[in-house]
This record gives C-alpha cells, structure tokens and sequence, in this order.
C-alpha cells in the first residue's frame, strides 16, 4: 500500500511515523508547497527522505500510484490542495482529508475530486497527533467503501464514523473549537489584562474559586504555551469554525475575534512560558503585545 501526503507538516510527520510502526511494509510520497520555495535539498525535503518518504516537485507524481492521498495542509489551502491534484488522480484512489476546515469547504472539496472517480473521506482529528500519530482518536464521515474501513482497522486507526454525508466530523470539530480554542483565547485576554492591571494574584484565585475543576494555575500556562506555538495554525481552524457556525445561519463574529486572538499569540516571538515564573511570562508577553 502507498499513501501520499499532501502536505508535510506536524500531522502529517506523526502520522507517517505511527504507520510505518503498524505496517512497515507500507510506502510513502509527499508533496509540499515549501518545496517549491526551498528546493528539493531544501530542510522540509530533506525532513522527508530522513522519514523514508519520497519528496516529488509536482504534486501529481506525488500521487502516482498512491493508494490514499492524504490531505494535510493548512486550512486556508485545503481546496487549493485538491485542485494542484484533481487532473492526475484516478479512480479507485482514496482522498483522505484530514484538514481542520468548515463542512462547507469539505463538500466542495469531494464535489471537485468526485467527477474523476476518487473517494472521498472526511476525517477530522479531535487531539493533538503527538504522541499517538495516527492512533489519535478521529471521527469519518461520507460514503465510505468496506475495504476502506477494513485497512483503517487494519492499520490501527482510533475511529467513529459519525455520519454518511460529507462535513459530519469536521462539523463535530469545528463546533467543538469554537468552545475549545474560545476558552484558551477567554484565559490569555483575561489574564493578560489582570497582569497589566496588577491584580493577576486576586484575578486567579478568584477564578480559582469560582471554577476549581479548571485548575487553572496548571491550565493558563498550558493554554499560553498553545496559543504561542500553534497560534498562527489554530487562528487559521478558528476562522474555518467562524465560516462553519455562519453556514449554519448563525452569528460567526466569536469565531473571528478568537481567530484575532490566536494569530496574536502565535505571531509573537516567544515560545515558551515559564510555568515556575508565570507572572513574569505574562508581563513579557504584555510587553510583546503592546508593540505588535
């Protein structure tokens, strides 16, 4: 079997290594638009061939031959994805999309691959794929053939089918963000106003008491870890969640501003907080954003 990753970012890294435990037999191609900026010797090709994946220049050797194409791009790009591939794909190929983008954008994404005879699976994946790769837990949706299901039983996928039409598990995940990504960006305004203000100490014991299932002296330098290293990423999901929730006829305008927030984080030159000096973490990165 052979599957092809559009896309060779984190996801997709985790993913591959997790398979080949499961299968080694199993080959891999990748295509990735750094590529085209970085050349073929460049750090992410190379990145590649240390995985024992076959970086291609043009996404249609990429998938040559593959079994599964594997879409995992970011959420901007994800159509685009499909259309650098949809004139070499052929019948009987299975696009897995992975991508963390609106049901809306999924169903146009299988409608473009559909007239070329591929199958299309609508897979959204609901934690974080480190450590557990492809084990980590997914939801599928669409018309998904048996031999389909039987070689991601066979190769060890953690999975629900939740529905038959396309954008029914990315549609439980982008829901889901509005609320998960909400609190984190809820957690880092708040507290950086309570550190500009000189009161994070009352602030957080408040809270503390008011919420102790939060555990929020653990949780707040987490959800500021996150929004630091992934921010720019998540605020790219957060605006997918915004197009979903006004698909739906209802106000998208909290997704967008939970985007905002993200992408401020994740646009800031720092990483990392110090969770034995969280106040001062925090007064670092008031002053970060003062001048951004």
């Amino acid at each position: 079997m052979k599957i092809a990753f559009i896309g060779f970012g984190e996801a997709a890294r985790a993913f591959r290594a997790s398979l080949a435990e499961s299968d080694p037999s199993l080959r891999f191609s990748t295509y990735d638009i750094l590529f085209d900026s970085e050349g073929m010797e460049g750090k992410t090709a190379e990145t590649a061939r240390a995985a024992s994946v076959a970086p291609q220049a043009d996404p249609a050797d990429a998938i040559k031959g593959a079994d599964w194409i594997v879409s995992a791009v970011t959420a901007s790009s994800s159509l685009a994805a499909a259309e650098e591939v949809v004139d070499a794909i052929q019948p009987g190929q299975t696009f897995v999309d992975i991508n963390s983008v609106s049901p809306g954008r999924k169903q146009a994404t299988a409608a473009l691959l559909a007239a070329k005879g591929a199958a299309y699976a609508d897979m959204a994946v609901m934690a974080p794929v480190h450590p557990r790769g492809h084990k980590t837990p997914v939801l599928l949706a669409g018309a998904l053939a048996p031999a389909f299901i039987e070689t991601v039983d066979r190769l060890g996928f953690s999975y629900e089918i939740v529905g038959d039409e396309i954008g029914a598990a990315t549609a439980i995940k982008m829901v889901r963000s509005q609320f998960v990504k909400g609190l984190e960006a809820i957690t880092v305004e708040a507290l950086l106003a309570a550190s500009a203000s000189g009161c994070l100490d009352y602030v957080m014991k408040s809270l503390s008491a008011s919420y102790p299932g939060l555990d929020l002296p653990k949780l707040a330098p987490y959800h500021f870890e996150r929004t630091l290293k992934h921010g720019v990423r998540r605020a790219a999901e957060m605006r997918e969640s915004a197009a979903t929730v006004r698909e739906l006829g209802l106000h998208g305008a909290l997704g967008e501003a939970v985007a905002d927030i993200q992408q401020m984080m994740g646009d800031l030159p720092m990483e990392d907080v110090d969770a034995e000096d969280f106040a001062g973490s925090l007064q670092r990165i008031v002053e970060l954003r003062r001048k951004s």
